[in-house]
């Protein structure tokens, strides 16, 4: 069992459920909804510089979750990353990613908890729920 996130260049503000949609349209390999964005490609680089993919660490250190916390490789295109972390490190993750998705701009997702979290950390304005 692991713990998911999803990241992809904000184009346009999406509810949680929106948000929840292009998730499992982006597992099933549905890229139509995203946007490629050079943000991805630096996020990955500078994610992977603090923690390496976990198909690029020798097979003796797949276990060592301080190096790589990951649980399976990540699904990436030029418009999103879905990563999957060990349990233990969910926490850690999750700080970790919001911290780089701020900082390149990034929306990130969290299916656990069926929210999204936006670069500004605004909230979406009540009327653009409705209509």
């Amino acid at each position: 069992m692991s713990c998911d996130y999803a990241l992809w260049y904000p184009d346009r503000r999406l509810t949680n459920a929106e948000a929840g949609a292009l998730y499992h349209a982006l597992c099933d390999s549905r890229t139509d909804g995203v946007v490629p964005n050079p943000a991805i490609a630096a996020f990955y680089a500078e994610l992977t510089s603090i923690h390496p993919e976990i198909d690029t660490i020798p097979e003796e250190k797949v276990g060592d979750t301080d190096l790589c916390p990951w649980s399976i490789a990540f699904d990436r295109s030029p418009g999103h990353l879905i990563i999957c972390c060990v349990w233990p490190k969910a926490n850690y993750v999750g700080d970790l990613l919001g911290r780089l998705a701020k900082k390149h701009g990034l929306a990130l997702y969290d299916p656990q908890s069926e929210r999204i979290t936006y670069p500004d950390d605004s909230p979406r304005p009540w009327w653009k729920f409705w209509g």
